[in-house]
């Protein structure tokens, strides 16, 4: 059963870093030679589903993260690392939330709004966020794997 739960715990996290990695170094430069509206539209639909699958993944990642951290405590496996992992993953978790609730929503409001400028600042701040949160992905990553 532990195994299987490292699987999913697994799963739901290589689909958002994965996820992230497409959005930062494919879809991000391809729509960038895209006109304003049309790039505009297509990163609303794009991050409207992208958050909800990422969404998603953090409630598995909450839960089987959870799980496998309280049984490790119980018999004495919870290693700094899978310590430094947990509190990498609540930071993302957190960033995700500013990313959604700030970043996304000002974007869709602006764009709905017809403000050009304040979406493209929505935009960046979005931007930035993923690659912080890209980043901290791969910490949490070399946490576990080397600690």
């Amino acid at each position: 059963m532990y195994n299987t739960i490292v699987l999913i715990h697994l799963a739901a996290a290589i689909l958002w870093m994965g996820g992230m990695g497409f959005m930062l170094l494919a879809l991000r430069p391809a729509v960038l030679a895209l006109d304003g509206p049309v790039r505009a539209k297509l990163m609303l639909t794009v991050w409207r589903r992208f958050f909800t699958v990422v969404g998603i993944s953090i409630v598995v990642l909450l839960l089987t993260g959870g799980h496998l951290f309280v049984t490790d405590m119980q018999v004495g496996a919870a290693t700094p690392g899978k310590h430094i992992m947990a509190g990498v993953g609540v930071l993302m978790f957190l960033l995700f939330g500013h990313i959604v609730f700030g970043g996304y929503r000002k974007y869709a409001r602006a764009l709905a709004a017809g403000d050009t400028a304040a979406a493209q600042r929505a935009a960046a701040s979005i931007h930035a966020l993923v690659v912080i949160n890209f980043g901290l992905g791969w910490l949490a990553i070399a946490a576990i794997k080397l600690l």
